[in-house]
């Protein structure tokens, strides 16, 4: 929709647009919409995203008709949204690998390239889940081009439904983990890990690390699969998916000191809670089967899918719409990852800490905004292209689509719903304004010139847009 914006409007519009470079040695800032946004790669569920040393992104997922491994691959995250995609392998014709192929991961093992997956035989009924983990392997350097072939079954403590490996390093010794169902234990998966003799043999025993018996991990099924591992702040912490395939699922996650004996279950922390679940707010369901990888400016970012709508007609494993979604992740004080909520479709939002004080971030508390520092998902604003030229940039918290900052008359900063009016649409616009020497950024209100957002008394409010009140440290 297009407004008319008055002719006063247009006037302050364009003083606020053509002054905002010669603030204080500001910028304008760039297009805000040129980094990734949600969903990254619609119909590609189980996600793995990762940085390769080569200074590529690659990512691979299950397709939704799970008959083939894909591949892409960008210098970018944002470039893997439309980036090629190269088939590598088709399920087989007949046989244990005929069936449905889920969840593959790609894993550079000893200078050779391997894709993990689970698969099936074909045939229908019940037998299409006798699920088994089993591994292709390129014959060559590029995994994009290169020639793969069936490597073999990887060879698990049991003969029963196990998927979803995982390999990494820690310590100069290469572990494995993967979910699979045990025996004995009246449970769909559990989660263990094991040291990695060869890309298909395990080195010795493996360690059941968690058995799903919470009530978040039991909803529809008794699940804990897809790990996940991520090594930071002298912790290992492994994420896990948990419950059905639908609105339902949801991510735990086990932490262990990156000193201990990672195959003695006792080192190993199970959350109480789920650290990432549905969230109605910003229309995102059945967050899951995750991997974790880093920006382009080294910043850790989580990787899941997610449907965009809660009600699925049929079996959830056979809806297409488990999209690929990224956002970034944080951290709390003591160093543990703050998943916040899977932040919906658009622009990754970012948060703004005071630069006066950066316990005093631009937040909000329902329809009220604060300076302060509370839940995750209060901090995180969604940056937008205005309606007041190709500058102009509007701002909207993540827990309220539809709702905006807009200045006042009097000075105040208010968050408001989209009234489709043109005096709205003059007051909801603001000059984004970089100053790399201080790392800061700014947001000039176009309907008040010289005034940007800014902590006045531990209040949002508009201040003098020279003043250092009015800066920010964007996140």
């Amino acid at each position: 929709m297009s407004f008319n914006l008055s002719r006063r409007g247009f006037i302050a519009s364009s003083a606020a647009l053509s002054a905002a470079p010669m603030m204080a040695g500001a910028k304008v800032a760039d297009a805000p919409v040129a980094g990734p946004q949600n969903p990254l790669v619609k119909q590609r569920a189980d996600a793995q995203v990762f940085r390769h040393d080569d200074g590529y992104y690659y990512l691979t997922g299950s397709v939704p008709e799970y008959d083939r491994l894909v591949l892409r691959r960008s210098r970018t995250i944002a470039g893997l949204a439309t980036a090629p995609e190269a088939v590598l392998w088709r399920h087989e014709k007949s046989g244990p690998m005929s069936g449905f192929l889920w969840a593959p991961e790609l894993h550079l093992i000893d200078g050779k390239w391997i894709v993990y997956f689970a698969a099936g035989p074909s045939g229908g009924g019940e037998d299409v889940f006798r699920i088994r983990t089993y591994a292709v392997v390129c014959d060559g350097p590029d995994p994009m081009t290169g020639r793969w072939t069936v490597l073999g079954e990887l060879q698990t403590p049991w003969d029963s439904f196990n998927l979803d490996s995982t390999i990494f390093t820690h310590k100069g010794t290469r572990y494995i983990a993967w979910a699979q169902r045990e025996p004995g234990i009246e449970t769909n998966s559990n989660l263990y890990i094991a040291k990695l003799e060869s890309p298909l043999k395990l080195a010795g025993k493996a360690t059941r690390l968690t058995v799903p018996t919470l009530d978040w991990e039991i909803r529809g099924y008794k699940v804990a699969e897809a790990p996940a591992i991520l090594h930071r702040n002298r912790r290992l912490f492994m994420t896990y998916s948990a419950s059905a395939t639908d609105a339902r699922y949801c991510l735990g996650m086990l932490s262990a000191d990156e000193n201990s004996d990672l195959l003695d279950a006792k080192s190993w922390t199970k959350s109480p809670q789920p650290v990432f679940t549905t969230c109605k707010e910003t229309s995102v369901f059945g967050p899951g089967h995750n991997s974790f990888t880093v920006d382009e400016q080294g910043r850790d970012v989580l990787v899941y899918h997610g449907r965009d709508y809660e009600t699925i007609q049929g079996d959830p494993l056979l809806n297409p719409d488990r999209h690929t979604r990224v956002q970034r992740l944080y951290y709390t004080a003591d160093g543990t990852p703050d998943f916040g909520v899977p932040v919906g479709n658009g622009p990754l939002p970012e948060r703004f800490a005071s630069a006066a004080d950066a316990k005093l971030l631009l937040a909000h508390d329902g329809t009220r905004l604060i300076a302060g520092n509370p839940a995750l998902a209060q901090t995180q604003f969604r940056q937008t292209p205005g309606r007041a030229g190709q500058q102009s940039v509007m701002l909207s918290p993540i827990l309220m689509p539809g709702h905006y900052l807009v200045a006042g008359k009097d000075g105040s900063v208010t968050l408001e719903p989209d009234s489709k009016s043109a005096d709205f649409a003059l007051r909801s616009q603001f000059v984004r304004l970089t100053d790399a020497r201080l790392s800061t950024v700014r947001f000039a209100a176009i309907a008040a010139p010289g005034k940007a957002i800014g902590v006045a008394n531990g209040q949002i409010r508009l201040v003098r847009s020279r003043d250092a009140a009015a800066r920010w440290r964007a996140d």
